[in-house]
């Protein structure tokens, strides 16, 4: 029997917040690793049919990855991560945006700053992710590309990967 892993998924209007809790049954050194290391990102950062590519990484304080995404139909989505603050093994965080293929931001999509907190639990890790918009239509526009179901079928791909 397969152990239920905790999730949670909260939209606060008031604050354009969206929070993720989520359990992994992998050490905290290998989640860590799997989303902070392109290789890894690559091979579960979308839903299944997308791929994801990692076009530049450098995953320091100042640094960022640039990717692009791919879907079944052609479909192609550029975006940048940038990493302001990080505390190895404990916690990161930054500023999410769509942009092109050169890296500049595209002002018609949603933009977001985040936080990663990774909570240590022996055989298993707990992820608090925390999204923040500037304003409520950013948030709702989020929502309604599928932030949801986009991150719980990545999610998926990664309990695949911590599995095999």
């Amino acid at each position: 029997m397969k152990n239920k892993l905790f999730f949670d998924f909260t939209v606060n209007e008031k604050t354009n917040t969206i929070g993720v809790k989520r359990e992994f049954a992998a050490e905290l050194s290998l989640v860590w690793k799997a989303w902070t290391t392109s290789e890894l990102l690559d091979q579960w950062w979308v839903s299944k049919d997308w791929v994801s590519q990692t076009k530049s990484m450098k995953f320091i304080e100042g640094g960022h990855r640039h990717y692009v995404v791919r879907g079944p139909e052609g479909e192609e989505f550029w975006g940048i991560t940038t990493y302001d603050k990080i505390k190895l093994y404990v916690r990161f965080s930054g500023k999410d945006c769509f942009a092109d293929e050169n890296a500049t931001i595209n002002q018609d999509y949603p933009q977001s700053t985040y936080s990663i907190v990774f909570i240590d639990k022996g055989e298993k890790t707990l992820i608090e992710h925390h999204t923040t918009y500037p304003d409520l239509d950013q948030l709702k526009a989020s929502i309604e590309y599928g932030f949801e179901d986009g991150m719980l079928a990545a999610f998926e791909k990664l309990d695949e990967i911590f599995s095999a």
